[in-house]
């Protein structure tokens, strides 16, 4: 449905008997299975991938330019390019996406917002008025 261009590569693995606090920086691609208490949050500006399964829960804020949610999240969703909730989605708080994909099933408690990327705005030089 959507033109794909994000690197779709899993690079680092979060198994489910894992437990992690504290806040978790990565780049590329992430699939966590397990719990963090602590934001996820992928580098600005780069291509990521963040897929959260069924077993997974997060408490704290979670960014990344695609993301995949089939478990659930406690605080604040930023997607910049794909968000796809599977149909076990469950997140608290508030969601900002660029583009949203939702299975029945799923679950939002907050806000749904999109963001538009601001085009840059090209401004003309006004000539200066002068009153001679």
């Amino acid at each position: 449905m959507f033109a794909r261009n994000t690197k779709s590569t899993i690079d680092s693995l979060i198994g489910s008997a894992t437990n992690i606090e504290g806040n978790l920086f990565f780049k590329g691609g992430l699939r966590i299975d397990g719990c963090v208490k602590g934001n996820v949050i992928a580098e600005p500006g780069m291509p990521s991938m963040l897929v959260i399964s069924e077993q997974a829960k997060i408490e704290g804020e979670v960014r990344s330019a695609h993301l995949v949610i089939n478990g659930e999240i406690v605080g604040p969703v930023f997607s910049s390019e794909l968000l796809e909730l599977q149909p076990k989605a469950r997140i608290t708080g508030d969601v900002c996406y660029k583009m949203l994909e939702m299975h029945g099933g799923a679950l939002v408690a907050g806000k749904l917002t999109h963001d538009q990327v601001a085009e840059p705005v090209l401004k003309l030089a006004s000539p200066l008025t002068s009153n001679a």
